[in-house]
């Protein structure tokens, strides 16, 4: 059996290991959780449509994706979304509709104790 090795991109390795620091440090649980969902193997990622955002969110709430944010759907609420990546499409109906999209490290910055956001995978 092949021993995983987790992801190879360095800067997913980077941003992992820098959510698991910022965890323990600031005992933010959230963190953890976000960088064992960027951790699983490539075909296990997690990918969220737009659609499935609206359908799960209220205005101005701040969600988190550990994956990448696909644009298949509509967005008709200012919301704050932070992901591993972004469609281009995605990011067009994001900035239509009045949202914010973040990196997760800007995110982790701006709200270091992860209060009052939400994972969507």
């Amino acid at each position: 059996m092949v021993k995983r090795t987790g992801p190879t991109n360095p800067y997913l390795r980077e941003l992992i290991s820098k959510l698991k620091e910022k965890s323990l440090e600031l005992k933010a649980p959230i963190w953890r959780a976000v960088a064992e969902k960027l951790e699983k193997p490539r075909r296990k990622r997690i990918e969220v449509n737009l659609f499935k955002i609206e359908k799960n969110t209220n205005a101005n709430d701040v969600v988190v994706v550990p994956g990448v944010v696909l644009g298949n759907g509509e967005l008709s609420k200012p919301v704050t979304i932070a992901a591993w990546r972004f469609s281009t499409s995605a990011q067009e109906k994001i900035e239509k509709a009045g949202g914010r999209i973040l990196t997760i490290e800007k995110l982790v910055e701006e709200n270091p104790k992860g209060s009052k956001i939400k994972i969507v995978s």
